[in-house]
């Protein structure tokens, strides 16, 4: 399973799932929870959950996971992002004999000290070189905690472009936090922890007088710019082990679409029956959606050019062209002939000209069928 959470705002007072939580958009309203489970080549939903909003990922897990079982699914593995990290959550996954993929950011103290060991040890060398997704990778094994009964698989990625992108993250960082400390010299002022953190701050006489960079700080977190670590509890290789979680980026992107083009943004409505409802028939829309997103993106694979009809929206709005019109005979009929544009679309569902033009003369009779039943319609 590859499975994303989200939460939603909402101010109905009649829902009772909805609490005040951890947002991830916070507007001061209270939130309810909202995850869905594709399989791990993010070609269909499999289920969904709706939990109450002061419920975190990382508790939610193992509930999770007792319904995938319940559900009957078996050989399970878990494609998880950081926010469901938790010692009791593995723990609870070994005891079920699943197995799991975690991806955690080199800043991260768990992983800090395994890429230090390991750095400028194959950034460079061609033989980790991982092009597809513009990394080098490496494969170590080593336990997750200290308590750990089994060596974990350990995949630490290097990306120069991340790299470069995060480095200068920080020096933007660390210059407007220079420029905001300057506001405030000779004033009565406590600062944040993240400037502490950054800072050697120096008063007189409880004034602020002037802040000097701790270079060692900075320093150690450009050294860690670039790099991400998964965690695998399977043996596999580098290559393997970002093929899997980079299959998550695909999920997450449809399930930020469930929120657009589903309507799933704003429930509107104002009780737990409806709000239940709702969420099942975009739940029913989203597998609907996503089977035609599949067939036309292994449609667009085997095509040379990248043409811009083979989106979802854009397929569905050429098929609904095609059209049966009622002439002076009372009989239906296509109003014009398959376009080139259509046909391509409709090749993506095994479809062709013939099936339109048979299923066109089944609808006609079926018409003349109710004409001469229950009076023209």
């Amino acid at each position: 399973f590859s499975y994303d959470s989200t939460n939603k705002n909402c101010q109905a007072g009649d829902i009772e799932i909805v609490e005040y939580g951890h947002a991830k958009v916070n507007t001061g309203a209270p939130i309810f929870n909202y995850a869905i489970a594709y399989d791990n080549k993010n070609s269909e939903p499999l289920f969904y959950e709706k939990y109450p909003g002061s419920i975190t990922d990382v508790s939610q897990l193992k509930h999770m996971v007792d319904k995938a079982k319940g559900y009957g699914y078996k050989n399970i593995g878990f494609i998880l992002d950081r926010g469901y990290f938790s010692k009791t959550n593995f723990e609870y996954m070994d005891s079920c004999g699943y197995s799991f993929i975690v991806m955690m950011k080199g800043k991260k103290n768990l992983v800090k000290q395994l890429i230090l060991e390991h750095k400028d040890s194959f950034e460079s060398k061609r033989t980790h070189n991982i092009f597809e997704y513009g990394v080098y990778g490496k494969s170590v094994k080593r336990t997750l905690y200290a308590s750990d009964e089994k060596e974990r698989h350990f995949h630490i990625y290097h990306s120069i472009f991340k790299e470069s992108y995060e480095r200068r993250a920080i020096e933007l960082k660390i210059n407007e936090l220079s420029e905001y400390l300057k506001k405030y010299q000779n004033t009565e002022k406590e600062f944040s922890s993240t400037i502490e953190h950054y800072f050697h701050l120096y008063y007189e006489d409880k004034k602020f007088q002037f802040a000097t960079e701790k270079a060692s700080v900075v320093e150690e977190e450009m050294a860690l710019c670039g790099y991400f670590v998964i965690i695998t509890s399977q043996k596999m290789t580098a290559r393997e082990a970002i093929d899997f979680y980079k299959g998550r980026d695909a999920s997450e992107k449809l399930f930020r679409g469930d929120k657009s083009y589903l309507g799933n943004k704003s429930l509107r409505v104002h009780t737990d029956l409806r709000a239940a409802s709702k969420i099942f028939i975009e739940f029913i829309a989203l597998i609907v959606r996503n089977k035609i997103y599949t067939k036309l993106k292994d449609e667009m694979k085997k095509l040379t050019k990248k043409p811009n009809y083979m989106t979802v929206p854009a397929a569905i709005k050429e098929l609904e062209k095609i059209e049966m019109i009622r002439q002076l005979d009372q009989v239906y009929r296509l109003d014009h002939a398959v376009t080139s544009t259509q046909k391509k679309i409709l090749n993506a569902f095994k479809v062709t000209e013939n099936d339109i033009k048979h299923k066109a003369i089944e609808i006609s009779n079926l018409m003349l069928e109710k004409k001469d039943g229950k009076g023209t319609r």
